[in-house]
C-alpha cells in the first residue's frame, strides 16, 4: 500500500515538473510556429493555447517518467531510510538530541542573516540556500562536540535552586527562633545502625529517653538505597529500619520526634554528616557502631551507646551463684560447652561438652565484660 502510494506521489511530482519546464519553453514554441491561433488567450490565469499545449505535454511525459522511474526512486529511497535508521542507530540519544537542536539553532540564525543579504542583486536569491547549509551543518556539528560543555552549563541549575531553598528554610527558621522563647530540645540523633538493629523503638516506650529524638534526611536516604539494594539481606535490613522509623513515629508518645532537612554536601559520609549535625544542635548520638562511638568522641559529640545500655541491665552474676542451662555446642577449647542465658549472653561450661543438648546445674566461675558483651565462665555442679 505503500509503495502504491510513494508511486502515485512520484508521478504527479514529476508530472508538475514537467508541465512547468514546457510551460517556460512556450514562449520558443511561438517563436517558431507563428500560428495566431497559438496566441490565442485562453482566458484563465493569462494561458495562450501554446502554454496549455506545453503543460499538457509536459505534464503526460513528466507523468509517464515518473511511472517507469517510481520503482527505481522507491527502492533507493528505502535504501536511503535504511542508512539514516542505521547512522542514527550508531549514535547515543544524547547526540540525535544535541544534533538536533544545533540544527534548528543553525537555521534560525541562518534565517536572521539570510533577510539581510536577500536584497543583493543576482547571488541574493541563493544566498538563504548557502546560509541554511552552512550553519545547519555548523550547528550540528558544535553542538555535539561541545555536547558535555553545554550540559555542564545547566548542572548549576538545580544546585542553585536547592541552595536558594535551603537559604529561605534558614531565613524561616531564623525567623522562627526570633519569634518563639528559646529551649533546649536536648536532641538524640540516630544513625543508620542503630535504627535497622530496633531495639530503639522499645527504648523508646520505656521513657528513660528525654528531649527530641532527631532523623536527619541523609539517614533516611542511606535507609531507602540499602531498602532498594539488588542483595536481598540489605533490602531487608533498609526495610526493617523503615518500618522501625515508621513505629517510632506513629506509636511514640513519649518522646517527640522531628525529621531535619539539614544536610553538608561538602561531605560524603553519612557517620561525617551526622558527627558535624550533632556538633551543630548540640545533641547526643544514639548508635550501635563502635567505630561511630569512638569518632564522635574524639570530635567531642556525646553518644549514647545501645549495646552498653543492653550489657548494664543484664543480669549480675556472682562467683559460686548456681544456675541451670542447657548446653548447645561444642566451646572453642577441647572439653568446652556453650550455653546461653535468656537475654543471650554466652556461658563457656568447663568440661561440658559430654553434656551437648543436655540441661545441668552448674556454678559460676567468674564472669568477663567485654565490648562485644559479657561473658560468663562456670563448671558442673559436682
Amino acid at each position: 500500500m505503500l509503495d502504491k502510494i510513494l508511486r502515485m506521489i512520484i508521478t504527479l511530482l514529476l508530472a508538475l515538473a514537467g508541465g512547468a519546464l514546457l510551460h517556460l519553453a512556450s514562449p520558443a514554441l511561438t517563436l517558431f510556429i507563428s500560428t495566431e491561433i497559438l496566441k490565442m488567450d485562453m482566458g484563465f490565469f493569462k494561458l495562450t493555447l501554446a502554454s496549455m499545449l506545453c503543460i499538457l505535454v509536459g505534464a503526460l511525459l513528466g507523468g509517464f517518467i515518473g511511472f517507469i522511474l517510481s520503482s527505481f526512486l522507491i527502492q533507493q529511497l528505502k535504501r536511503f531510510n535504511v542508512w539514516v535508521e542505521t547512522q542514527f542507530n550508531k549514535m547515543p540519544i544524547h547526540d540525535v538530541i544535541a544534533g538536533a537542536c544545533g540544527l534548528a539553532i543553525g537555521l534560525i540564525i541562518a534565517n536572521l542573516l539570510s533577510y539581510s543579504f536577500a536584497k543583493i542583486p543576482v547571488v541574493g536569491d541563493y544566498i538563504p540556500v548557502v546560509f541554511s547549509i552552512v550553519l545547519g551543518y555548523l550547528g550540528i556539528h558544535i553542538t555535539i562536540k561541545k555536547r558535555k560543555d553545554i550540559a555542564g552549563l545547566f548542572d548549576g541549575i538545580p544546585k542553585t535552586l536547592k541552595e536558594a531553598v535551603r537559604a529561605r528554610d534558614k531565613d524561616k527558621d531564623k525567623v522562627a527562633k526570633q519569634a518563639a522563647p528559646a529551649e533546649n530540645k536536648h536532641y538524640k540523633l540516630l544513625d543508620t545502625s542503630v535504627i535497622i538493629d530496633g531495639r530503639i523503638a522499645d527504648i523508646c516506650e520505656t521513657g528513660f529517653l528525654e528531649g527530641t529524638l532527631l532523623i536527619p534526611v541523609f539517614v533516611l536516604e542511606e535507609l531507602q538505597h540499602i531498602a532498594d539494594s539488588a542483595d536481598a539481606l540489605k533490602r531487608v535490613r533498609g526495610r526493617r529500619g523503615l518500618d522501625i522509623l515508621q513505629k517510632i513515629r506513629t506509636e511514640s508518645n513519649k518522646l517527640k520526634v522531628e525529621i531535619t532537612n539539614v544536610d553538608f554536601d561538602d561531605v560524603n559520609e553519612v557517620d561525617s554528616k551526622l558527627v558535624r549535625l550533632g556538633q551543630q544542635v548540640g545533641g547526643k548520638i544514639i548508635t550501635n557502631d563502635f567505630n561511630l562511638n569512638k569518632v564522635a568522641q574524639l570530635r567531642g559529640v556525646e553518644v549514647l551507646n545501645i549495646n552498653e545500655l543492653s550489657n548494664a541491665v543484664k543480669t549480675v552474676v556472682i562467683p559460686g551463684e548456681s544456675m541451670q542451662v542447657t548446653v548447645v555446642k561444642d566451646g572453642k577449647e577441647p572439653g568446652q560447652g556453650v550455653a546461653y542465658l535468656d537475654d543471650g549472653t554466652m556461658i563457656v561450661v568447663e568440661n561440658g561438652r559430654r553434656h551437648i543438648n543436655n540441661t545441668i546445674d552448674v556454678e559460676v566461675t567468674s564472669a568477663l565484660q567485654t565490648a562485644a558483651g559479657r561473658m560468663i565462665f562456670a563448671k558442673p555442679r559436682a
